[in-house]
């Protein structure tokens, strides 16, 4: 997915750039902090991760914006298109800040914590 995008002109540092093994042991908590520590906004595949204080507390004391895809099934095209179709929708959630999260889902964007 991260190549996809790249392809479609958006900045990604996926997990595997930064840690060992793609990042199968390191905590949510670890990989949301360390990107929000660099202004990163956290993408993820995983919509139940705003529902955990450990993984939402970066999110809520940076007041960052987390986002994730409602469809954990899509193809990694589907993914990109999807992602993709509403980068301005992202762009605009993103200036107005958190602490948030959206899912992404088929035909919007939706706000979705707190």
């Amino acid at each position: 997915m991260a190549e996809g995008l790249r392809a479609c002109g958006w900045t990604v540092h996926s997990i595997g750039d930064v840690f060992l093994d793609d990042g199968q042991d390191v905590p949510d908590e670890e990989w949301i902090t360390h990107g929000l520590e660099r202004s990163w906004v956290p993408l993820s595949k995983d919509g139940r991760i705003k529902s955990r204080d450990l993984e939402i507390q970066p999110v809520l004391v940076r007041e960052a914006v987390l986002f994730y895809l409602d469809n954990q099934q899509l193809r990694s095209a589907e993914m990109v298109e999807r992602l993709d179709a509403h980068r301005e929708a992202i762009h605009r959630a993103v200036a107005r800040g958190g602490p948030a999260a959206y899912a992404v889902r088929g035909d919007r964007i939706e706000r979705t914590w707190p």
